[in-house]
């Protein structure tokens, strides 16, 4: 600053000092640009002389570099927390998110029960939540049936442990009995050429649980990868020590009271691995007719799905009776005809007999059976009582032999004449060869009939009677239907309960004996005594050890102990019986543990529904049975996932989906890979890629596992199976990309320096604080590296902003103080409000300076009023918070996801951000405070609330928000408490439906801006005339709002008629819209494109017409009904485009 001669400074004006310090500001920022591009450029040149590159002659077009998605690299050793202090990358990349993130969160024992306690005795007043995995196969890969109920059950965990509950998700792996034999047979064979018999029992049980270790924890690994929080200390495998113990004792006890016990019955049999196996382990294969399938062991199809004719002769007569089946060398083990009692035609030959022609002197009574359909055929049926369950039942019924005419490995067996020793679907033909010869043999026909399939090893399933173990089932099937008729045990859907009560009602005994070596070996004993020849009917006892077993069989024949020899039974127990276990043994049954006391019975079993009977009846027999208390109190059943189509997922239509695919993304080549590793013939194979190419042309783009967790529990709707389509992922991927991008800008608004303080915002809302500039200071930070890092210039920037300087609107030798300390201009790119007051405490000089009063400190802006905006927010927040408590409690979970959806996309980005924008670029230090506390309200409230479903985004996020307070603070999202209704009291019915109304203005004109092609940064004048003086007021009220959203430079809102040259737009019957477009179009040009955009449409339109006119019923529903809504989106496109030319015809 200059002086007179006379040496008195000159005094400046406010409004000179401002000019001036604008202008120094404006002048460093151009000279701190021309340094930056000067010394990007040095090092360029630096760098190619480095490289040896000669310099450019002329400058080349530079290709555009494609972007490549941001990967983590920070050198974080597994079990360490994740480097949150880089900056942020530019987009949302899943890589990055979820990478590190799980290891530490398992590492620091987020997942425990006793987290945060003293141990698991100290039970909160919020109580206990217990939940047991579905076991999955050893064997397994994820599926998406996995994905599905891991991502339902981890939501329901975490926001069960962030409510405050002592929370246990405990996972497990299921031995998988015949599947893990199989996998191991075909191992032994591919690499060494040999059969499990080759080794016998002993080594391949060993061979077993050296592939369990070598390839058991890759499912594991991948529940890891969903983000799935179980505590992997208590993790069970089905074959454990502790499970043995609860299976032996389970099996003991039941055998003691004669609920387990031992019988001679038709069972499903797979000649190929040569045991018994469960109904859930048989697919039913539906033919429509003939139909040739390929048969393991069998170097030609068998041909199925034909009925074959053929006569008996009636013994002593020249008559015949004519009867018909599907499996025709069943016949060998014929023991009688059936004929109905009141049919006619056979009533002559009750009491007689028919020859069997192959079977020497083996006579087939004619019975008398009302089971027999008279209308059905000949009315007469061949009876094969050891091979058919009608037959076994009607065998029964009349007393009849049961020959069972197959071995084990499904070749006839002896007694068969010329047939014994041939594969029983060779036998089929050579019998048919053989009637033929004879004269019996009358046609064969096509016929629809369904083909049961072993699911494991893909043979036909052949009944067979065999001696197996059975659960009786009656008693407990009762109490079962009592505890969910009671209520005592939920099921939800209640559609479910039908479903139950059929599987209860009339129950049949469960076959629990399979031929296998792998697995939990019964543990009951064939005894005899030495000397002694073997007894009539075999004796058998169980025990806990060969001791007790001994013992008992002992005090039974009373004879000594040492007289006894027991042969333990070589079959394994069926799956399903450790699994019906598994809540109850996992926590350490049958010994008295903590874990027994606290988390017995369980909260909650969430599985599908196909399992219903197979799983989670057996655990509720077994959970009454054995403990006299259910294993659970509720039962949530989810829908099946299926394709985009409707179509159940199958390997050889290829709409199968490996959940890893949607995570990390998958080429169509790769996808056509895939296929090639299963069984699939030429032809399915074809057809499977054909389905690939027509659902993922491109692959499956990279969605991430939080993507696809929000999507599977979004479909989650009660009652529906869930058509996934992978698209819609990709739309819940760009989803999370919204909240990274609206969270990287609230972080930029918030400042480095911002501290949210606890209960402003309530305050704020309940009116407890007056707004208005405040008189309290802080002092200046003594360090001066405190004021200089970017928290401290973050600091000063912010209260600049809405003030001239430091301590108010004049300046103080605080400010010197600060500005000398400060050294240097800020950076006008970064702290644009802080540069210019360095400039403007810089223009003083020295004498100023010195006549400047002493500072009291740094002034604290108090926050302004709530603005309707902020209390909009705010209800919409609250709205959420109400919603998501509801959709968990209520299983509800796309009740909740809705909610967290709009919330963050519709209401917090697309409305709210826009809104702040203009309050945060501007100098009203009292509003920025109080939307900055607004905003992390809702950034802290809206991670918390969606972090169930999205663990992995939500936590990088919430990492990266300053905390209430610096210490005692939850470490992670995960631990951290859900936000409580309580906490969030600020719904507003009112505002809500005002903020409503006002969008539908800021849209209707966003809409007409679009029509006239006007750009965002052109800004048009808006007047909104109203007849309604209450909606005058709620206008007036969000003129700024409007302007904001609607791109306006002006909001005028009258009774009068608006200036001509503007767009008229109905909003309701009390409020149109004046857009004023004088000036800003050319209204021919405008016209012009308008009208080629208008002949486009008319095309689409006539065209659409055409579609819809004809009903195609080739044509599939959802195109059809995507037609229709064009078509009406069409024809109102045009008449707006109508409208918008006669406005231009009026410019």
């Amino acid at each position: 600053m200059g002086e007179d001669g006379g040496g008195a400074p000159v005094v400046k004006s406010a409004k000179q000092l401002e000019k001036e310090a604008k202008k120094a500001a404006e002048k460093a920022a151009k000279l701190e640009k021309f340094k930056a591009k000067k010394e990007q450029s040095a090092a360029k040149t630096k760098d190619a002389a480095a490289a040896g590159e000669p310099k450019a002659a002329k400058k080349e077009k530079v290709k555009k570099e494609e972007k490549v998605a941001a990967e983590y690299k920070s050198n974080t050793k597994p079990g360490d927390k994740k480097d949150t202090q880089c900056p942020l990358p530019d987009a949302y990349s899943p890589r990055y998110v979820e990478a590190a993130w799980y290891s530490w969160w398992e590492k620091s024992g987020f997942f425990k029960p006793e987290y945060g306690r003293k141990n698991i005795k100290d039970v909160p007043e919020e109580g206990v939540f217990m939940m047991v995995i579905p076991p999955p196969n050893v064997t397994g890969k994820l599926h998406l049936g996995h994905a599905l109920t891991n991502s339902v059950e981890d939501a329901i965990t975490r926001y069960q442990r962030q409510t405050g509950k002592m929370t246990l998700w405990n996972p497990g792996c299921d031995h998988a009995g015949i599947a893990t034999q199989v996998v191991v047979e075909k191992k032994l064979a591919r690499e060494q050429g040999i059969g499990r018999h080759d080794l016998g029992r002993e080594k391949f049980v060993a061979k077993v649980w050296e592939w369990k270790e070598d390839y058991g924890g890759q499912i594991y690994n991948q529940l890891r990868s969903l983000g799935s929080s179980v505590d992997w200390d208590r993790a069970c495998f089905t074959m454990d020590p502790k499970m043995v113990k609860a299976v032996t004792e389970a099996f003991v006890r039941m055998h003691e009271d004669g609920t387990i016990y031992r019988s001679n019955r038709l069972v499903n049999w797979s000649c190929t691995l040569r045991s018994a196996i469960s109904d859930i382990e048989v697919e039913k294969v539906e033919l429509p007719g003939r139909t040739l399938l390929s048969v393991p062991g069998y170097k030609d199809k068998v041909e199925f799905g034909v009925i074959v004719s053929f006569a008996y002769k009636v013994e002593g007569s020249n008559e015949e009776i004519v009867v018909a089946t599907t499996r025709l060398e069943t016949m060998l083990g014929d023991t009688a005809v059936a004929v109905h009692p009141e049919d006619p035609r056979y009533k002559h030959l009750h009491g007689k007999f028919v020859t069997h022609p192959f079977i020497e002197g083996r006579r087939l009574p004619i019975v008398q059976d009302t089971f027999v359909e008279r209308d059905f055929g000949t009315g007469a049926v061949k009876i094969t009582p050891a091979h058919d369950p009608n037959d076994y039942e009607c065998g029964k019924r009349c007393d009849l032999k049961f020959i069972n005419i197959f071995t084990d490995d499904g070749l006839v067996a002896e007694g068969c004449g010329v047939f014994s020793g041939m594969k029983r679907f060779d036998a089929r033909k050579a019998v048919q060869e053989e009637l033929t010869k004879l004269g019996l043999y009358r046609e064969t026909k096509d016929n629809p009939m369904v083909v049961p399939v072993c699911t494991r090893s893909k043979d036909i399933i052949e009944p067979i009677i065999k001696p197996q173990w059975y659960v009786k089932c009656d008693d407990m099937a009762k109490k079962a239907m009592e505890a969910v008729d009671s209520g005592e045990l939920r099921i939800i859907p209640d559609s479910h309960k039908k479903t139950w009560n059929y599987w209860m009602e009339g129950m049949r005994d469960w076959c629990i004996s399979r031929q296998l070596w792998w697995g939990h070996r019964i543990p009951a004993y064939k005894v005899s005594v030495k000397g002694q020849p073997p007894a009539d009917e075999e004796i058998w006892v169980s025990g806990r050890t060969d001791e007790e077993a001994a013992r008992k069989a002992a005090a039974q024949l009373k004879v000594k102990e040492s007289d006894i020899v027991l042969e333990q039974d070589p079959d394994v127990l069926d799956t399903w019986f450790s699994s019906g276990l598994f809540p109850f043994s996992v926590l350490g049954w049958p010994d008295k543990t903590d874990e027994m006391d606290v988390f017995y019975p369980g909260t909650l079993l969430e599985t599908g529904h196909d399992i219903i009977f197979f799983w989670v009846a057996r655990m509720v027999f077994f959970g009454q049975k054995l403990l006299g208390k259910l294993p659970f109190k509720t039962v949530f059943l989810h829908a099946m996932v299926r394709d985009a189509h409707g179509r159940k997922m199958s390997k050889s239509l290829g709409n199968t989906i490996d959940p890893m695919d949607v995570i990390f993304g998958v080429s169509l080549e790769n996808l056509h890979a895939a296929l090639m590793t299963g069984n699939l013939d030429p032809r399915e194979l074809e057809k499977a890629k054909a389905g690939q190419k027509q659902d993922y042309p491109n692959g499956i783009p990279e969605c991430g596992t939080d993507a696809l967790r929000f999507a599977l529990c979004a479909y989650t709707a009660q009652g529906r199976d869930i058509n996934l389509d992978v698209l819609r992922v990709q739309g819940y991927r760009f989803f999370c990309n919204k909240l990274w991008n609206a969270t990287k800008f609230a972080l930029m608004y918030l400042g480095s320096d911002y501290r949210p303080e606890k209960g402003l915002v309530e305050k704020l809302f309940k009116g407890e604080i007056s707004s208005g500039k405040g008189d309290a200071f802080r002092p200046l930070p003594a360090n001066k590296a405190d004021l200089t890092s970017d928290a401290g210039l973050d600091m000063l920037n912010s209260v600049v902003q809405g003030t001239s300087y430091l301590s108010g609107m004049k300046p103080t030798s605080t400010d010197v103080k600060a500005a000398d300390m400060v050294g240097e201009s800020p950076s006008y790119w970064k702290y644009q409000a802080l540069c210019r007051w360095y400039h403007r405490v810089n223009s003083l000089s020295a004498e100023e300076k010195k006549k400047l009063p002493a500072g009291q400190g740094i002034i604290n802006q108090r926050p302004s009023e709530l603005k309707p905006k902020d209390r909009w927010i705010l209800s919409r927040l609250a709205y959420a918070v109400e919603n998501v408590h509801l959709g968990f409690q209520t299983y509800n979970f796309p009740q909740a996801t809705t909610a967290l959806y709009n919330f963050w996309l519709y209401e917090l980005c697309d409305v709210y951000l826009e809104y702040l924008k203009p309050i945060f670029q501007g100098t009203d230090a009292g509003a920025i405070l109080t939307a900055r506390h607004v905003l992390y309200m809702c950034l802290d409230g809206g991670l918390r609330l969606i972090s169930p479903f999205m663990p992995f985004i939500s936590e990088e996020l919430y990492q990266r928000l300053p905390r209430w307070s610096p210490q005692g603070e939850p470490p992670s999202v995960t631990v951290t408490p859900f936000p409580r209704l309580s906490d969030y009291a600020f719904r507003n019915v009112d505002v809500e439906e005002e903020v409503k109304f006002v969008q539908k203005v800021a849209s209707v004109v966003r809409s007409t801006r679009a029509d006239y092609n006007l750009p965002n940064k052109t800004k048009t004048e808006l007047y909104l005339q109203v007849f309604c003086e209450t909606s005058a007021q709620v206008l007036r009220k969000y003129d700024s709002a409007i302007e904001t959203l609607a791109t306006c430079s002006k909001v005028v809102v009258t009774n009068t008629p608006p200036p001509s040259g503007c767009a008229i737009l109905t909003i309701s019957d009390k409020v149109s819209a004046h857009l004023n477009l004088k000036g800003l179009v050319d209204p021919a040009k405008e016209k012009e494109k308008l009208e080629k955009k208008k002949v486009t449409l008319e095309a689409q339109v006539d065209k659409l017409k055409k579609l819809t006119a004809v009903k195609d019923t080739k044509m599939p529903e959802e195109v059809m009904k995507s037609n229709e809504e064009k078509l009406a989106q069409s024809i109102i496109e045009i008449t707006r485009l109508v409208d918008a030319m006669k406005v231009l015809d009026t410019l």
